[in-house]
């Protein structure tokens, strides 16, 4: 079996001495992994940090099993924004937390768009507002829609989700808002994180990326 697609690097392991696994959201063919050999090395290590945009060519034998890459440098992501470590673990944040979540092989070109749009925003002096924003409309996609606007969630500012209530953050009120004070950003990280624990993480008995806390106390 054979493919050719686009994709953002999630994460890399290695492998052996010379060769690295690593895994990415593409296009196509949604989140899948295999072994790049020499991705180890100096000539080819820069084209490996997470977040990167990547042209992956995959050969496998099996369907189930890791396939066999090369990969070419598409975007260098990460680079841009290594002196910034807000932006630089909000991309590994919203990796981790795609690598977790996603299913294996499963093409979604709405998550994949939306994640593409929010590495554009990283530019823009509102980017903490798009991974926000960016986090809830994963949510939905995922299968659990938050209705802000139900009469009882307007008047109370409140919601109950698996018999928990949840104070709702004034920014996911009035998305219009500019200037966001970092306690209105904190509320919301706090606000979707509690989101992702309820109807992702504690069902599947996952791990809550360390990335996504450190993000929170960086504001």
């Amino acid at each position: 079996m054979f493919w050719k697609d686009e994709g953002y690097l999630l994460s890399k392991t290695n492998y052996n001495e010379n060769s690295i696994i690593i895994e990415v959201f593409t296009l196509e063919h949604g989140k899948s992994s295999g072994i790049v050999y020499g991705g180890s090395s100096r000539e080819q290590k820069k084209k490996f940090q997470i977040g990167n945009k990547i042209l992956i060519n995959c050969k496998s034998k099996n369907q189930n099993k890791p396939g066999y890459f090369t990969v070419e440098l598409l975007k260098p992501v990460s680079p841009q924004f290594f002196d910034n470590k807000k932006k630089t673990i909000c991309i590994l944040a919203a990796s981790q937390i795609l690598k977790i979540l996603l299913p294996e092989a499963q093409a979604n070109k709405k998550i994949y768009e939306s994640f593409e749009n929010l590495i554009d925003c990283l530019i823009k002096n509102q980017w903490i507002k798009a991974y926000i924003f960016w986090e809830l409309s994963l949510i939905k996609e995922l299968g659990f829609e938050v209705n802000f606007y139900a009469k009882e969630s307007v008047l109370n500012k409140s919601i109950r989700i698996n018999n928990h209530l949840f104070k709702i953050p004034s920014i996911l009120l009035n998305s219009s808002i500019s200037e966001i004070p970092n306690q209105d950003i904190i509320d919301a990280l706090i606000f979707n994180r509690n989101l992702l624990i309820e109807n992702f993480i504690t069902p599947n008995k996952l791990r809550f990326p360390i990335s996504r806390q450190i993000l929170e106390k960086y504001f």
